[in-house]
């Protein structure tokens, strides 16, 4: 879909065509699968301040109350943080990782699938953990996170000097360290297990039988999410950027309307 568009010609065409899916008995099961940071809530400078659009918590909560209708937020974040930042309705499904944790929201908690590294993985982690905070030192908003199984160099507050030469320094890391190596909006992460988005997102389909997928996402990771899937699908990047998506939506509060009338459709 071309950027020269008019936004809200954009944005309504993403409404238009979740609603038509939502009226469609024959797309059932459903699964709704949805990154979080840009796609669910606005991007910041501090990840932890990140949160659901307030208009955006009752069309996830309908969705899960929809027969034959699942959801998952798929993301990079570690899967705790996920959770406790999300402020999902009991029985969504959360990936969190990049695909490398995975756990069912349940009124008690959190239902996990246990993440178990090599004593090998284990040790190449510690050694990222260590190589990273080298690429961090010195460097003015660059800081590392440590997630169970990756090493992520982020580099949203630097300067833009600062920023590049940790990013370059950090994809050499992961050439050398990584098992995975993944390169989004100012983080580089480093995983000492290969997974992805895309084969998470194929596992939860088989895993539930749906028949069809909304996905949304915003980041350059997201297309994997979209390359995985089948052209029945349908798949929205929200934001600028090139992508492989059917469809685009301008920001988060477009996806948060989108998804409303996907809701709406479900229950009518």
């Amino acid at each position: 879909m071309s950027d020269a568009q008019p936004t809200d010609a954009l944005d309504e065409d993403a409404a238009a065509a979740l609603a038509r899916v939502g009226t469609d008995r024959s797309a059932r099961p459903l699964l709704v699968a949805l990154d979080f940071d840009g796609t669910l809530a606005p991007l910041q400078d501090d990840p932890s301040a990140s949160r659901i659009l307030p208009a955006g918590v009752d069309p996830l909560r309908r969705l899960v109350a929809t027969p034959d209708v699942a959801l998952a937020l798929v993301s990079g974040r570690a899967l705790h943080e996920l959770h406790e930042l999300a402020e999902v309705p009991a029985g969504t499904y959360l990936v969190g990782s990049h695909g490398a944790e995975r756990a069912h929201v349940t009124a008690d908690g959190l239902e996990r699938d246990d993440v178990r590294l090599t004593d090998e993985q284990a040790d190449r982690l510690t050694a990222l953990g260590t190589r990273a905070a080298a690429v961090a030192d010195g460097r003015d908003g660059v800081w590392v996170e440590t997630k169970p199984t990756a090493v992520v160099v982020h580099s949203r507050l630097a300067a833009r000097d600062d920023a590049a030469a940790a990013r370059a320094e950090a994809l050499a890391l992961g050439d050398e360290l990584g098992t995975g190596v993944l390169d989004g909006k100012d983080v580089v992460e480093i995983s000492v297990l290969h997974a992805s988005k895309g084969d998470a997102l194929r596992a939860l389909r088989d895993e539930l039988g749906a028949r069809v997928v909304v996905c949304a996402g915003d980041d350059v990771t997201d297309e994997r999410m979209f390359a995985a899937l089948e052209p029945g699908d349908l798949t929205v990047k929200v934001g600028p950027g090139d992508t492989h998506a059917r469809l685009r939506v301008t920001d988060p509060s477009a996806m948060v309307s989108a998804l409303a009338a996907l809701a709406d459709a479900l229950e009518a």
